[in-house]
């Protein structure tokens, strides 16, 4: 059974900062892109920023510069530290895991955690 549970959510003040942790069982974690999407009310799911099972990063123009994103293979975790947080940034964040093999691709989410940043 897969399962992605984030962490580190919660409240904070602009141009404070959060860190998310996603902790991954079920899946060979070092296989898996990961990474972290967030959906603000009445908005789309976005993408905030992934990170490839070789490392690289790949950021939101609206984050970059202020978002980092970070993998540990060893505990099959990822975090996203977010710095310079806006009331823009208010939403819920996903983690994300997906695997793309030949046959198919294999993507699975979290059930996400509440970020909310006042003004």
């Amino acid at each position: 059974q897969v399962q992605l549970v984030e962490s580190g959510g919660g409240l904070v003040q602009a141009g404070g900062s959060l860190r998310l942790s996603c902790a991954a069982s079920g899946i060979t974690f070092r296989n898996y892109a990961m990474g972290w999407y967030r959906q603000a009310p009445g908005k789309q799911r976005e993408l905030v920023a992934t990170i490839s099972s070789s490392g690289g990063t790949d950021y939101a123009d609206s984050v970059k510069g202020r978002f980092t994103i970070s993998r540990d293979n060893a505990k099959n975790t990822i975090d996203l530290q977010m710095n310079s947080l806006k009331p823009e940034d208010t939403a819920v964040y996903y983690c994300n895991a997906e695997f793309t093999g030949i046959i198919r691709t294999r993507t699975y989410w979290g059930q996400g955690t509440q970020v909310t940043v006042s003004s």
